[in-house]
């Protein structure tokens, strides 16, 4: 009877990892957790460039024991987690990389990194929370491997550079560590990933199917008929042309598509002339547009082009749009959301895990998505008694993160894991 138990217990396979050894692991890396994220954070590095941070994260991965692979799309880094018995692949997801953004929060470990981007003087700041993101998947790994005996399947950690998008002529992000194998040996059957968000410290946030928005890079030039400043009906004024082009576009998203389906067309830059005397000869636009649906967005396309056409003809100048695709839709697969959302809600209970509106922000892990299926969910980050108002949002140089949310990601990566590698009654 003894030994006929004994052999029945060793046919199936290990004893699940339960959600309080996790959380209890999880607090024991909290304090190291928030340490590493103090050091990124005042170490940050642009990307492609964050040699130092793969370095610190490489390091760690090797002395949990865990198959490290470095310099994949420039500088990422992939961990590979084998559990005692086969089973599942699991990839979890992590950015690294740092904004060409001054910082100004008052900080003892505030950034004070200075470097070139784009051929200008920049300051660096983790302004989008990467730093945060790569320090709780560096704990989520530690936790992981402290319980690697009881898991069935592996875990790929998956620390990515350049999600802000590589500088210009460069390539690297999501696309280059596809390319470069990062889902392959092994194939994970599914990806998980967070964000930290300008929302309260306790909130879980997602969204099933569209969750973000895709992103088009925009550029449009204008070109008028040089003149003096005193003379403007000797010439042709690009600036007055594409002025109302600027306000032109607004009226797509206002007035021409379905309101209901969110989309936005934004210019960020404007760049005209060299003197004030002086009306010059072109005028130079640059902007996004963001979608929620794929046909949505090849309308907007289309009127952009048109809009910009006609009002330059009317004017007597020309024009020309050049649209360039730089994210697709992050698309959460329904299944697999529904079928971690109690996970999530164990962690934060059912009262703060919350629906998200769609997020008219974009994510390169929406590459991923594309290849498998995936879910990238948000995690509330304000500090106590600052509102959703009030709050910074990410890239700006004042926004902040309580670190007192950082062993919630910890515990939502680990018990996501964990979960999927072995059901509950399996």
């Amino acid at each position: 009877m003894e030994n006929g138990a004994a052999d029945s217990t060793r046919s199936r396979g290990p004893l699940r990892p339960s959600a309080e050894a996790i959380d209890k692991l999880a607090k024991k890396v909290e304090e190291r957790v928030i340490t590493w994220r103090r050091d990124i954070h005042q170490h940050p590095e642009l990307s492609n460039r964050e040699h130092r941070t793969a370095s610190v994260v490489a390091e760690h991965l090797k002395a949990l024991d865990i198959e490290t692979q470095t310099r994949i799309a420039h500088t990422g880094v992939v961990g590979v987690l084998r559990g005692s018995q086969p089973g599942p692949v699991v990839a979890l997801r992590a950015d690294m990389d740092a904004l060409p953004v001054t910082e100004e929060v008052d900080l003892a470990f505030a950034s004070k990194v200075r470097t070139m981007y784009n051929g200008q003087e920049v300051g660096v700041m983790h302004a989008c929370g990467h730093d945060a993101h790569t320090a709780v998947l560096m704990g989520t790994a530690e936790v992981l491997a402290g319980l690697r005996d009881q898991l069935a399947g592996t875990v790929k950690f998956v620390f990515q550079p350049a999600e802000e998008s590589p500088p210009k002529g460069e390539d690297g992000g999501a696309p280059m560590m596809i390319a470069e194998g990062v889902l392959e040996n092994p194939e994970p059957d599914a990806i998980f990933g967070f964000h930290v968000a300008a929302i309260p410290t306790g909130i879980i946030a997602y969204r099933p199917m569209a969750a973000m928005a895709s992103q088009d890079d925009m550029r449009i030039t204008v070109r008028g008929r040089q003149t003096h400043g005193a003379l403007p009906w000797l010439g042709i004024d690009p600036i007055v042309v594409a002025s109302q082009i600027v306000l032109a576009l607004q009226t797509i998203t206002s007035r021409q598509v379905d309101v209901t389906t969110p989309a936005v067309v934004s210019i960020g830059t404007f760049h005209a002339g060299v003197r004030d005397t002086i009306i010059p000869d072109e005028a130079v636009l640059t902007g996004t547009i963001r979608a929620m649906e794929s046909l949505m967005r090849e309308d907007i396309h289309r009127r952009v082009r048109r809009t910009v056409e006609h009002i330059a003809r009317s004017a007597g100048a020309t024009a020309t749009v050049v649209i360039e695709p730089e994210l697709p839709l992050t698309f959460n697969d329904p299944d697999l959301t529904a079928r971690m959302v109690p996970t999530l809600e164990r962690i934060v209970g059912s009262s703060m895990l919350i629906e998200s509106p769609p997020i008219m922000g974009s994510e390169d892990f929406a590459y991923y998505q594309q290849r498998i299926p995936g879910l990238i969910f948000f995690i509330g980050v304000n500090h106590d008694g600052v509102s959703m108002t009030d709050a910074a949002p990410t890239h700006s140089p004042r926004f902040q993160v309580n670190e007192d949310a950082l062993i919630i990601g910890v515990r939502a990566m680990a018990n996501l894991a964990v979960d999927y590698l072995m059901p509950t009654g399996e």
